[in-house]
Order: C-alpha cells, then sequence, then structure tokens
C-alpha cells in the first residue's frame, strides 16, 4: 500500500505515522507542499495531508492547497484512503463542500475529546479509544490539539468525536476517509519543538506529556493498525 504524505510546512510531519509506516515495512513517499509539486498521486494507495498554521481559506497565497482539495475528492471517489490531520481536516472538509472558520478560541494542548454515538460503533475509532494496556474502552480521552479554526461537517459526512471548545473534532466520509482536528501523529520531540516559541506554560504542558504520551502513542498506533490494513 503505497501512501502519500502532505506536508503543508516543515515543522509538521507525519510523526509517529512515519515511523509506523517504516517499521511495518509499507513504502510511502513524503512532498513538502513549499518546494515540490505533486506527481503520480494515482500510484499511491493511501493520502495522508498534514498540519500548519495556515488557513484553509488562504488557498490564493498557499495554492497547493486547493490541489490537496483536489486529491481528496479524487481519493474519496477510487475508494482510496485518506486520512486528514489538523489542517489536513479541515482541507477534507472543504473539499466536501462544508465550511472551515475560526473558532471560539484558541485550543492548544492536551484536552478531552468524547466520542459521539456515531463514533462509538465506529471500528477505527474504537481502536483509538480502548486504553492500550488496560483494554478498556474510554469514551472520552485526551488527545493533543493545537488550532484555532475548525470546520462544519460535509454533507453525507459522519461525526465521530467532540470536545468542550469545538464540537466537531473528528468525521468519517465513506467508509476509507478520516479527518482529526487533534494531532494524531505527535511525537514527544514535536510537542515540545513546537512549544519552544510559544507563550505557553511550557512546564504545565511539558509536565502533561509526560504523564499522558505513552498511553496517546498506544491509541495512535492501534489506530493505525486498523486504517492501513
Amino acid at each position: 500500500m503505497p501512501v502519500l504524505i502532505l506536508k503543508n510546512i516543515k515543522t509538521e510531519g507525519p510523526g509517529t505515522i512515519g515511523d509506523f509506516l517504516k517499521e511495518n515495512g509499507i513504502s510511502y513517499k513524503i512532498i513538502e507542499l513549499a518546494d515540490e509539486k505533486i506527481e503520480d498521486a494515482e500510484k499511491f494507495d493511501a493520502l495522508i495531508m498534514m498540519g500548519g498554521p495556515m488557513s484553509v481559506n488562504d488557498s490564493d497565497i498557499y495554492t497547493y492547497i486547493s490541489r490537496e482539495e483536489e486529491l481528496t475528492r479524487e481519493f474519496i471517489k477510487k475508494n482510496k484512503k485518506v486520512l486528514g490531520v489538523c489542517l489536513g481536516a479541515q482541507i477534507m472538509s472543504k473539499a466536501l463542500g462544508a465550511r472551515v472558520y475560526r473558532g471560539t478560541g484558541p485550543e492548544i494542548g492536551w484536552h478531552n475529546i468524547e466520542l459521539t454515538d456515531s463514533g462509538i460503533k465506529d471500528d477505527l475509532m474504537k481502536k483509538l479509544a480502548i486504553h492500550p494496556k488496560a483494554g478498556d474502552f474510554w469514551k472520552k480521552f485526551k488527545v493533543f490539539h493545537w488550532h484555532g479554526e475548525t470546520f462544519d461537517i460535509p454533507q453525507g459526512a459522519t461525526r465521530l468525536a467532540k470536545s468542550d471548545l469545538y464540537p466537531n473534532q473528528a468525521f468519517k466520509y465513506n467508509e476509507n476517509a478520516y479527518a482529526f482536528q487533534f494531532h494524531i501523529e505527535v511525537s514527544k520531540e514535536m510537542v515540545y519543538d513546537w512549544l519552544k516559541n510559544e507563550p505557553l506554560d511550557q512546564n504545565e504542558l511539558k509536565a502533561e506529556t509526560e504523564k499522558l504520551y505513552e498511553i496517546y502513542y498506544g491509541r495512535a498506533v492501534n489506530f493505525y493498525k486498523a486504517f492501513f490494513k
């Protein structure tokens, strides 16, 4: 299953997604959209779109965003796998005809998401929700957020998760396309790198990361196993 990974900015790479693909012998190609054109996309069976600080609505400045929207529709039409993370999720939403807009405030750090009834029933979301060590199912659990915009759920899509600040945290379109507003892919190193130039409580966020990360990583890997199956 060749996987196409699109980076909207150099600092937001595939993280643990790339680690998983490498460890499991799944071939992939990373495109730095600021420097490279997307060629031969039809050769890939899965499309992964990463995050970035820009807005989906800035496609006149970041012209490659329109190409990502186009690829989203192409991959979904061909029933190929699609995963959008943060900005990638917003690109998916807009590509499917929904609105992307500024939210009520920034959502940064470790905050709960809660699965909807549809999320509880979804096989892949179940993998994320089951505690990787205890094995019990959690309807509500902490994930890592870093965003200030949000999206509406596209017509025909299924809302899978919500948070206190943002009612739309995840959706599924057809059987193979998933959009996550939160950052499933972060490694601890990525979290600390993003934090270093931000006016946030560094000590608190680092302490939370040390406390929560191992379980979060286990949840992510269980999702990857099911998604890339």
